[in-house]
């Protein structure tokens, strides 16, 4: 059976007008003599929306109980059941209540596709699981709901609804977006004109990337092949093409280095490795659920995490470099180190330079370090009341004074000679 071809109409924020595009094309659909039906509609109440899904037929809804509540979701086996030729399925990054066949409705589309049904769904470009550091950077608000940006990618069609900023906040302003009593607070956070523009040029970015990788026609190189099989060549060396390495330690930063890592691999066409060096097995609870999430976010991405074990994160990565054939290194911001340090071991960026020669080393910005390295000066800068030495009273034993001092200095080597896998 052939797979259903599938449509994405993309959007940088909720009323552009997804969801209202979708069913336009669907009625066009049907007015053709296709058999088009709704396999899931979220209207949000807005009587344009609501109009413009008159006359389709929509299969009916599953109810699950979740946490005491009663909560409908899409019904994947009524839409296999019914198996039409066109399925309209809204809000592709939702998340599915316990029950169901999958945990995310992209997975459900993907049953969808696989029975032969063609899918026509939407998503906002806040959700690509690449995207979501950058957004949360750009608007302050952390999306939580993702989808692995290769749904994106293997979409036979992705449309751009656009508006512009401006009209955007006319439409909410007049009720057509949300509530009322849900306006102002949606305009005074994440739906700020600054906010906005910033995601309009995302949006339209993400989309010309499609275009550019879609145009590019397959050789019958390794790009054309099955996954499976690029995956088994390219663990060996490969003199053309780029394959990237990201450098990550159990910290919650270390997704950020991933996710831009992954970017810059899709802007390359080339896989990507993760790697992390253990130097040791005593990990804390949360180290290991760092782990966890890299593993997670490895495996949404379809990149490849790697866990070696040693001391010499640069020694390390020198070996890992000849055996993948990797041509190109991320890491994230060196943390500072102190003068006693630099004098007694170069960086960890020196000793990869030094290591990996011809290889090129990016470091990728880490944008909250810098913000809250701001808020440390300007707070350093502030005028400082005088303070007086207190008088010394005579009453103080022998050997204080140099057990401050000896005290001083132990928590200056400290903070200059950290572990190793922290440099």
């Amino acid at each position: 059976m052939a797979r259903g071809r599938h449509k994405i109409f993309l959007g940088m924020a909720a009323g552009v007008g997804k969801t209202y595009r979708m069913l336009q094309e669907g009625q066009a659909e049907a007015e053709a003599g296709r058999d088009v039906v709704i396999g899931y509609l979220e209207a949000h109440q807005r009587l344009d929306t609501i109009a413009q899904a008159v006359g389709l037929e929509t299969v009916p809804r599953r109810g699950f109980t979740y946490r005491g509540n009663r909560v409908e979701e899409m019904n994947l086996p009524g839409v296999l059941s019914r198996a039409p030729e066109l399925a309209l399925i809204d809000e592709l990054a939702h998340t599915n209540a316990p029950g169901g066949e999958h945990g995310k409705r992209y997975e459900d589309v993907e049953d969808v596709l696989a029975a032969g049904i063609d899918v026509y769904s939407t998503v906002n470009v806040q959700h690509l699981e690449s995207l979501n550091d950058l957004v949360c950077e750009m608007t302050g608000v952390r999306v939580r709901e993702t989808i692995p940006d290769g749904i994106l990618a293997s979409a036979d069609e992705v449309v751009l609804v656009d508006v512009t900023p401006q009209s955007l906040i006319e439409r909410m302003q007049a009720g057509k977006v949300y509530k009322p009593e849900a306006v102002q607070s949606a305009l005074d956070n994440f739906f700020k004109i600054e906010n906005l523009s910033a995601l309009r040029e995302v949006a339209l970015r993400q989309v010309a990337e499609e275009v550019e990788a879609k145009r590019i026609p397959s050789s019958g190189g390794l790009e054309s092949r099955p996954r499976s099989d690029r995956l088994v060549e390219t663990t060996v060396p490969q003199q053309i093409g780029e394959r990237l390495l990201a450098l990550v330690t159990p910290h919650p930063r270390a997704q950020r280095i991933v996710r831009r890592a992954w970017r810059s691999a899709q802007r390359l066409g080339a896989e990507l490795d993760i790697l992390w060096v253990q130097a040791r097995d005593d990990l804390d609870e949360e180290e290991r659920d760092q782990i966890e999430a890299l593993r997670r976010l490895a495996s949404v991405l379809g990149a490849h995490l790697l866990v070696e074990r040693g001391d010499d994160v640069a020694v390390v990565a020198q070996r890992v470099v000849r055996e993948r054939g990797i041509t190109y290194v991320l890491m994230g911001t060196p943390r500072e180190r102190g003068a006693f340090s630099r004098l007694l071991r170069p960086s960890l960026t020196h000793r990869l330079l030094r290591a990996l020669p011809g290889i090129d080393l990016r470091i990728v910005a880490d944008r909250t370090l810098a913000a809250e390295r701001s808020a440390a000066n300007r707070q350093l800068e502030r005028p400082q009341e005088p303070r007086l030495l207190p008088e010394r009273t005579g009453a103080e034993p022998p050997g204080v004074m140099m057990e401050s001092i000896a005290g001083r200095l132990q928590r200056k080597l400290a903070l200059e000679f950290p572990r190793e896998n922290e440099r």
